[in-house]
C-alpha cells in the first residue's frame, strides 16, 4: 500500500489533482494507493509538551488525541508516499507543517531508526497562486524527509501554469514509485 498525504483545504483544487494524478500512476502500475487528506480531518499543532519534549521523542507517539497516530500507523507500513502540499509563502501548508513537525519529533530519535527510514518519498509543491515558492518549499519537504532518514524520491514543483502537463509527470512518478524507479530517463 502506498499512502499519499494532501494538505490543502480547496478539495478541487490543484493539490487535490496532485494527488489523484499519482493514485492514478500507482493504480496503472499495479499498486494500490490511499489519499489522506490532512486538511479535511483534525490535526492540531504540536504543542512541545514538558520540557520540550513529551512522549514524542521517548515514546515515539503524541499525545494530542486527532487523527496523527492513526496516520503515522499507516506510514510505518506503507511501501512509500507522496507528500503533496500547496505552497504558501513559499512554505508548506500550515497543515503539512503540523503533521511533519509532530511526525519528525517522534520519528527522528526513535529506538532502531525511524518507521520512514529507507522509504521513498515523492515531493510535490503545487503554487495555485502566482506560482512562486516551489523550489523553497521543495527545500522544506526534502530536508523534512532527511530528518527521518526517508529517501527524498522525486521533487516536483507544479504551478496553475504548468499544471496539465506536470500532472502527467506525477502520474509518471506514481507508477515508477511502485515499480521501484527511480528519475526517469530522459
Amino acid at each position: 500500500m502506498y499512502i499519499i498525504i494532501t494538505s490543502s483545504p480547496n478539495m478541487h483544487g490543484l493539490t487535490a489533482a496532485c494527488g489523484q494524478a499519482a493514485l492514478n500512476g500507482m493504480i496503472s502500475a499495479g499498486g494500490q494507493g490511499e489519499i489522506i487528506d490532512i486538511a479535511a480531518r483534525q490535526l492540531e499543532p504540536c504543542r512541545i509538551c514538558g520540557n520540550g519534549w513529551g512522549t514524542c521523542r521517548n515514546m515515539g507517539s503524541c499525545v494530542i488525541n486527532d487523527i496523527f497516530a492513526e496516520i503515522q500507523l499507516k506510514l510505518r507500513d506503507a511501501e512509500g508516499l507522496f507528500v503533496i502540499t500547496p505552497v504558501y509563502w513559499g512554505l508548506p501548508s500550515e497543515r503539512q507543517k503540523y503533521f511533519g513537525d509532530r511526525l519528525r519529533r517522534c520519528e527522528a530519535f526513535r529506538e532502531g531508526g525511524s518507521w520512514l527510514k529507507g522509504k521513498n518519498i515523492n515531493l510535490v509543491a503545487a503554487a495555485g497562486g502566482s506560482g512562486n515558492g516551489t523550489a523553497t518549499c521543495l527545500v522544506e519537504l526534502e530536508t523534512w524527509c532527511r530528518h527521518m532518514q526517508a529517501v527524498p524520491g522525486e521533487r516536483i514543483g507544479i504551478t496553475r501554469f504548468s499544471r496539465e502537463p506536470v500532472l502527467k509527470v506525477i502520474e509518471d512518478a506514481g507508477a515508477r514509485l511502485v515499480r521501484g524507479e527511480y528519475f526517469k530517463g530522459f
